[in-house]
């Protein structure tokens, strides 16, 4: 079932170009950035859309986090909401990232009818952060 929600929802998505005008991966969103990621992600009781850093340094790892507080004011302006931060955290491998997110409870990727709620809730997100990182990207990429 949540292989078939991810192909529905890239067929849904495709059409859809990128703020840059050409066609774009929104399931597997590409920034170009080593270790910076946009996940989505859906299970029989959540949904959660985030920016993940996964540099094996801390330090980086930090540095980059700081980087996306300084843009944080343009980033809110795309989304148009507030989002959860955290520096330092463990994913469920147990792997230390940073996350950026937002989610969504009470919905499950197993129930088609709750196809609709998700997918309201991840487009107008990922749409805005390709919207983001077409001009944040910039200052990540100075850092390289």
């Amino acid at each position: 079932m949540r292989q078939e929600f991810w192909t529905a929802f890239g067929q849904y998505m495709s059409p859809v170009l990128s703020s840059e005008g050409g066609k774009i991966n929104w399931i597997n969103y590409k920034t170009g950035e080593k270790d910076i990621y946009f996940r989505m992600n859906a299970d029989n009781k959540t949904a959660s859309i985030a920016i993940e850093l996964t540099h094996r340094d801390e330090d980086i790892q930090a540095l980059y986090f700081e980087q996306f507080e300084q843009t944080k004011k343009l980033l809110h302006k795309a989304l148009q909401e507030e989002w959860i931060w955290l520096l330092h955290t463990r994913n469920e491998h147990g792997k230390l990232i940073s996350r950026i997110y937002t989610e969504i409870k009470n919905v499950s990727v197993f129930k088609k009818e709750d196809w609709t709620q998700l997918i309201s809730f991840f487009k107008p997100r990922i749409i805005a952060l390709d919207e983001f990182w077409s001009t944040a990207k910039y200052v990540f990429e100075a850092m390289r």
